[in-house]
């Protein structure tokens, strides 16, 4: 590298914290630790010890539960204890990530409504045009032919049924 180029961490200007790692730290062991008791509870429900013919069906799942519960204890006594103040994410750094996970779940959304294959056709050629700056007429043809293929090798030679909208049925598939 060349002595005259900037860093990268000289040229990115920082922005306002969204919050810091210890408050992601805090709440991802919360979820974890939430989640793995809710694990424990149905796994216990379901059966977690030993059967006459060898281990019931929550036997091994209620056991990794508890080891992920106890992870997620160690990591939030961590992160009260280190009290780290850095920023796990900026505000520039959350409106790259809302790019795409915005229309992300609007996309999931629309597949029970328009079917996985329009749903699609939709995504692809919204991205090409406003992130990839493509023109319209060739988002629509590549979306279009993709999605064209792919319903040619899921629907008609594999015979997988997607999920399907107005269109599908229209067309009487």
């Amino acid at each position: 590298m060349n002595n005259s180029e900037p860093l990268i961490e000289e040229v990115r200007e920082s922005s306002p914290a969204v919050f810091s790692i210890r408050t992601a730290e805090i709440a991802v062991s919360l979820a974890l630790a939430i989640g793995s008791l809710i694990l424990m509870w149905d796994n216990y429900k379901l059966g977690a010890g030993w059967g006459p013919y060898g281990p019931e069906a929550g036997y091994f799942p209620i056991r990794l539960a508890a080891i992920v519960f106890i992870a997620s204890i160690v990591v939030f006594i961590h992160a009260i204890r280190d009290n780290d103040q850095t920023p796990f994410i900026e505000v520039a750094q959350a409106k790259l990530v809302a790019v795409i996970l915005l229309p992300l779940l609007l996309f999931v959304f629309t597949i029970s409504y328009l079917g996985i294959y329009v749903a699609s056709t939709l995504f692809i050629a919204a991205f090409m045009v406003f992130l990839g700056k493509f023109p319209i007429w060739k988002a629509a043809l590549v979306s279009i032919c993709l999605m064209g293929f792919f319903f040619f090798i899921f629907e008609i030679q594999f015979m997988v049924p997607l999920p399907k909208g107005p269109l599908e049925n229209w067309l009487g598939y």
